[in-house]
């Protein structure tokens, strides 16, 4: 069963690493059969290893959030995909704050400078409010915004409650994104199986 997750994580994690969006869009419409197949038999170990993965790509700030949101929805369809996908980002998130608060977190208080400031204000006067926006609109780098409130003195369940209702308008869009990749899929095998040296490009 372990090639269940190593198989999510082979079609998922280049994507967190840069590499062409071209390349990831491929991967996944040459294994679309395999992926949704494992995703329908083996639902509760492959919704796990999609979770796991999630998380540990939000604690260590790895960018890829919205394609790994958008696979969600591709693997698991709209409901099951967002649930996921907001579980994932809000225990990455939680993870982060945590760090923060430690002695290691203290320095990234002046790597962050001016900004820092900026978002200090706003998190000391209104914090769950303020939060909550920040999650909606990306204004700030996502990883400034999981870091600021532990560095602030936040509460951990304000902060866990802003990040779970902030996120879910954002993973539902790009879990309904990924719900349209299969249609996607579908004619880019068809293409291929005309023309196998067609090579597909991402919407």
């Amino acid at each position: 069963h372990v090639i269940i997750v190593v198989l999510v994580a082979a079609a998922l994690v280049p994507a967190l690493w840069g590499v062409d969006s071209a390349f990831i869009f491929n991967t996944l419409s040459d294994n679309r059969m395999d992926l949704i197949a494992w995703a329908a038999n083996h639902r509760a170990l492959m919704a796990g290893g999609f979770v796991v993965i999630y998380i540990v790509s939000t604690a260590f700030s790895v960018p890829g959030g919205a394609i790994l949101t958008m696979s969600a929805g591709f693997l698991f369809g709209t409901v099951l995909g967002a649930v996921l996908s907001v579980i994932g980002a809000t225990v990455g998130a939680i993870a982060v704050f945590l760090f923060a608060k430690t002695a290691l977190g203290r320095p990234l208080r002046a790597r962050a400078g001016p900004v820092f400031r900026r978002l200090e204000a706003g998190f000391r006067a209104h914090a769950l409010s303020y939060l909550i926006v920040l999650r909606l609109l990306p204004i700030f780098p996502f990883v400034l915004v999981n870091l600021v409130p532990a560095l602030v003195g936040m509460p951990l369940a304000t902060y866990a409650i802003g990040t779970f209702l902030g996120i879910i308008p954002g993973a539902l869009i790009y879990v309904s994104l990924g719900v349209g990749l299969d249609a996607m899929f579908h004619q880019c095998a068809a293409a291929k199986a005309a023309n196998p040296g067609t090579v597909c490009e991402p919407p």
